[in-house]
């Protein structure tokens, strides 16, 4: 399946870019800096950066004609009904007899394998990830979902859609554990075929590439596109891929976690793929870790300013961790755990996104002492005992225990479910 994707024709504008796109100017070469060495990215490309601002009025189309379909009122013709589309994502397309046309068309594409994957390596990243456990879920928060607040566009989204803001914030962040650690369980990729049901991972991927669809729908009408770009755009999903696989690659070597090149193809792979379900464009889709950190760099380069959406979310953050039950704690000693999780939060968010993001944010500076316990840990784990007889199982059993606790502290016994599809 190649992706499916065209600029939106009607979308006010003169310009082949948003007016955000390079608009944090400096600021941004400044948080990039980083990057720019971690990533051994020698130039800026000028032929890339433009492909991205292009990318801001794309969407995936594929899942805009299946939304399109789903908000058909009544007895329109092709109307989907979401039921109907549940069912396909239990059971595949077989399980819906007769099917509309934009979900057939749908569901055939993301069954279908595409001719690149390697679901062998797609297995062996979902063990890299699962062996990474909690470095994987501090990484994901604090750098990937966190730093991304520095950015206007997608977090002024966020808190229109209700999102990671107010009494939503600890909701949205279990779901996005929930979706995260799906994905390391054995077989959980797998599409559906004949007489076997999808596995979870694959499931929940699907179910998140309509829900954005969905978002999209609702809000392109009224959201300020010459500004943004559309709502959910093949940018910001480009970003967003980026924040979970490269970002995590450099953030779990930043904590001292050795990731060698076999394991990294494995992690890209899994990632590309999942990208791949959730209908990012093929040119943002890549195996070679170096390459996704040259796309960051100029995806960062690309954005716009911070706006007052970044440091509402990330307090929203920071606070939501006195709202987290902490599994194994007296009800007595809940408090000195939020205090602990918060302190520990903002001590490595100090070190990932640096003094200057912390005061854009309104956040207090802490001292590093995370990462410096972290890094003998983490040195301990997999500089030694990894490469102890059963050593990687006992990792991977660990990040295990670690993903499950997590996903109890969230949903605090909550039917553990990824964002409600409403028709």
């Amino acid at each position: 399946m190649s992706t499916d994707v065209a600029p939106v024709a009607d979308t006010p504008r003169e310009q082949p870019y948003p007016t955000r796109f390079r608009a944090g100017g400096e600021r941004n070469r400044r948080l990039g800096r980083a990057l720019k060495v971690v990533g051994r990215v020698h130039d800026v490309d000028e032929a890339l950066l433009d492909r991205i601002g292009r990318a801001m009025f794309e969407r995936d189309e594929l899942g805009a004609r299946l939304a399109d379909a789903i908000r058909l009122r009544g007895d329109a013709p092709g109307r989907v009904r979401m039921d109907q589309f549940r069912r396909a994502l239990e059971g595949g397309l077989a399980a819906v007899p007769d099917a509309p046309p934009a979900l057939a068309e749908f569901m055939t594409a993301v069954e279908t394998d595409p001719a690149w994957l390697d679901r062998d390596l797609v297995e062996e990243g979902a063990r890299v990830f699962r062996r990474l456990g909690q470095n994987a879920q501090d990484v994901l928060l604090q750098l990937s979902l966190v730093g991304g607040y520095r950015f206007g566009g997608p977090t002024d989204l966020l808190v229109a859609t209700g999102g990671l803001t107010g009494s939503q914030t600890l909701r949205r962040l279990a779901e996005t554990q929930k979706w995260g650690a799906s994905l390391t369980d054995p077989g959980s990729l797998e599409a559906p075929r004949a007489g076997r049901a999808p596995g979870e991972g694959w499931r929940l991927t699907v179910h998140v590439r309509l829900m954005h669809a969905l978002v999209n729908h609702a809000f392109e009408d009224s959201w300020d596109s010459a500004q943004w770009g559309l709502p959910i755009n093949q940018a910001d999903q480009a970003s967003t891929l980026g924040l979970f696989d490269g970002v995590l690659i450099i953030g779990s070597r930043a904590l001292g976690v050795p990731i060698s090149q076999a394991e990294s193809a494995a992690l890209m792979h899994l990632w590309k793929y999942v990208g791949w379900l959730m209908g990012v464009h093929e040119d943002f889709l890549v195996d070679d870790e170096w390459e996704r950190h040259r796309i960051d760099y100029h995806v960062l380069l690309a954005q716009g300013p911070l706006t007052e959406a970044g440091p509402q979310l990330a307090r929203a953050v920071v606070e939501a961790q006195a709202l987290r039950h902490y599994p194994g704690w007296p009800t007595a000693l809940q408090p000195l755990r939020a205090r602990y999780e918060r302190e520990r939060l903002l001590s490595m968010l100090t070190v990932f996104l640096g003094p200057e993001s912390m005061r854009e944010f309104g956040l207090p500076l802490r001292l590093p002492w995370a990462h410096a316990y972290l890094l003998g840990l983490n040195t301990v784990r997999y500089r030694v005992l990894k490469h102890l007889p059963g050593g990687r199982d006992r990792l991977a059993a660990w990040g295990s225990r670690r993903a499950r606790w997590l996903l109890d502290s969230y949903f605090q016994g909550e039917r553990e479910a990824v964002g409600e599809l409403r028709a």
